[in-house]
Formats: C-alpha cells, sequence, structure tokens
C-alpha cells in the first residue's frame, strides 16, 4: 500500500490567475513494512535478546508511526493515540519524518509537521524535530521550520539525519561519516550517529564503548552525547550498565551527561517516564527525573527564542556545564 500526494497551483491565462486543469503531479510514498527493523536483517547485534527486543520494538513503533500519519495525516493524533505510551514518542518520531516528505513534496502546503506538533503533539515536540531530519540524511540542508516556542529545538532535525544514516548504513557508514571535516552541523550529525550505534550494538555497552574509542577524536564527544540521549530515552541496560557508561567514557562524561539530560527531559515532557529513564537518570546524573528536566528548561535561559546553530551549541555547552556542578 502506500499513499499519493498530489500537487498543483494556479497558472496565468490572459493576465488573471486560474487553478490548473491538468491532472495533478503524484507523489507516492510507499508504507513501510516492518521487516525493515528486524535487527537480524539490519545486520545489527541479536545475542542480547532482551535489549534487541526493546529497541527493536521501538524502531518497529517508528515504523508504525509514519504508517499511520501515512493513512490518515488529517487525523494522525488519533490514531497516534492507539500507540502504547511507552512507544508513542517513537511513533510521533515515524510521523513527523511523513509529515516532512508530505511539506517537502507540497512545498509547505500541506503544514502537516505544524499540525502534528499542535495538541498532543506538544508532548513529543523534541520527537517530532528528530523525525523531520530522517529525509535529510543523505544532504547537509537541515529543516528551517521552528517549533513553537523553542525553535532551537530544530537543530534536532540533524541528530535525526545521522541517527537515519547510521541506522541504515551501518558501523561502516558510520565510520565514514566521524572521519569528515568537522562543522557545527557535523557534529550534530555524529550524535544521531552515536543514538544508531546504542540500536546497532543492541546497548552492548563494551562494544558501543569499543567503537567511539577506534572514532577519529574530534567525533567521540558527539557520540558519547548520542548514547547519553538514546540510553536514557530508549533503554536497554540496568543501573550497571548505565554505570559502565558512565564509568568509560572517561573525560567525555560532560558529553554522555548532556545527552542524557535531553533523553530524560523529553521523556518528561511527554508525561510518560519508564522505569529505565529514571534508572539512568540516577546512574548517570545522580538526580531524578524532574530535576534533570529542570536542568535543561534553566539552559534556556536567554536563548530560548533564537533559532541559530550556535545558540543550539550553547544550551548543550550549559548543560555540560549544569552537570559538572552538580556530579
Amino acid at each position: 500500500m502506500c499513499t499519493r500526494i498530489h500537487r498543483h497551483g494556479p497558472v496565468q491565462v490572459n493576465g488573471r490567475r486560474r487553478p490548473v486543469k491538468r491532472k495533478p503531479t503524484t507523489i507516492t510514498v510507499p508504507r513501510i513494512p516492518h521487516s525493515l527493523a528486524d535487527f537480524d536483517r539490519r545486520g545489527f547485534r541479536t545475542d542480547i535478546p532482551v535489549a534487541r527486543a526493546l529497541l527493536e520494538g521501538h524502531a518497529r513503533s517508528f515504523l508504525d508511526g509514519f504508517n499511520i500519519a501515512a493513512a490518515d495525516w488529517r487525523s494522525v493524533h488519533e490514531g497516534l493515540r492507539e500507540v502504547s505510551s511507552d512507544e508513542r514518542g517513537f511513533a510521533y518520531e515515524g510521523a513527523a519524518m511523513y509529515a516532512a516528505i508530505r511539506d517537502a513534496a507540497t512545498m509547505g502546503r500541506a503544514q502537516a509537521v505544524s499540525l502534528l506538533s499542535s495538541g498532543p503533539g506538544d508532548g513529543y515536540v523534541h520527537l517530532i524535530r528528530v523525525g523531520t531530519g530522517w529525509p535529510y540524511a543523505l544532504v547537509s540542508r537541515p529543516p528551517v521550520a521552528p517549533v513553537g516556542s523553542t525553535p532551537l529545538l530544530r537543530w534536532l532535525g540533524l541528530d535525526g539525519g545521522g541517527f537515519a544514516l547510521a541506522f541504515f548504513g551501518g558501523k561502516a557508514r558510520l565510520r565514514r561519516f566521524c572521519s569528515r571535516t568537522p562543522t557545527p552541523a557535523w557534529a550534530e550529525k555524529v550524535a544521531g550517529c552515536g543514538r544508531a550505534l546504542w540500536f546497532i550494538e543492541s546497548a552492548g555497552v563494551p562494544a558501543v564503548c569499543a567503537t567511539i574509542g577506534a572514532a577519529p577524536a574530534a567525533a567521540r564527544p558527539h557520540l558519547w552525547s548520542g548514547v547519553g540521549l538514546a540510553s536514557c530515552y530508549a533503554g536497554g541496560v540496568e543501573a550497571d550498565g548505565f554505570a559502565e557508561l558512565a564509568a568509560a567514557c572517561g573525560d567525555y562524561w560532560p558529553h554522555l551527561a548532556q545527552g542524557s539530560i535531553f533523553g530524560v527531559a523529553a521523556r518528561v515532557r511527554s508525561g510518560v517516564v519508564p522505569r529505565y529513564t529514571s534508572v539512568g537518570s540516577r546512574a548517570v546524573l545522580d538526580r531524578d527525573p524532574a530535576t534533570v528536566a529542570n536542568w535543561s528548561e534553566q539552559a534556556l535561559a536567554g536563548i530560548e527564542s533564537r533559532g541559530d546553530l550556535a545558540a543550539y551549541g550553547e544550551w548543550k555547552s550549559r548543560l555540560r556545564h549544569i552537570a559538572g556542578a552538580h556530579r
């Protein structure tokens, strides 16, 4: 099955604008099968069954969200409400990928991302912005539309692009991308690669640490940031696993902490905080999720209305400082 997006517009006739009579252009967006999330098919690690089942389930929820939006994007919140509360954030991320494609195909007229971000979507604004970046995995241009009162979140689209790049390209693609010349936008995509690495290795901490250790030095802090976000938002380890991450990252702990704050804050905003998020919050940051989420809000002071990449980097820098001050 597939969804078709029609595009047409007015033309000039004797100096007057009239609707186009010709058959509209049709863009076909195929539904995505669950098999695309199969870790064995993707070549991901499969010998940690509990973590694999959890993370693979998240990936399927992403695909469910995309397909729900493709089936009826105008009533998307109704369909997403049927997804279990723990998984709904991933479904909103998938729906955002579809919404971004639809907006691109209609030159913004559909306003599908805005619709998705309204109402219940406000609780999942972080995941929505990540999801809008998936279609941009292979290009350098990020989505530009700000979201609500926090335009800085637009840059999470770069993170989404990096995640998609590594999720579909595996560790080989991750290594090649990490070897590129560093730029601010590159750094945000590398963070997304770090999130994907958590899925690729099924939350296997030693393998995650080994991959980061073999990456170019410039990429390591951003990879650790992505791992922090993925581990606290998606789970896969218990307290000892989080402690192992915190010990193994060494001097990169502030970046692991910053990513962890992002993951915890996103869960708190949704109103659903799984047990593993609470465990990670206390194991890595030694604070409860509500306190950690408040750090994220504090760090936005004075820059919340800005939408430039430098301000986004400042936000993350402030979070590293706050985490270090409370260590």
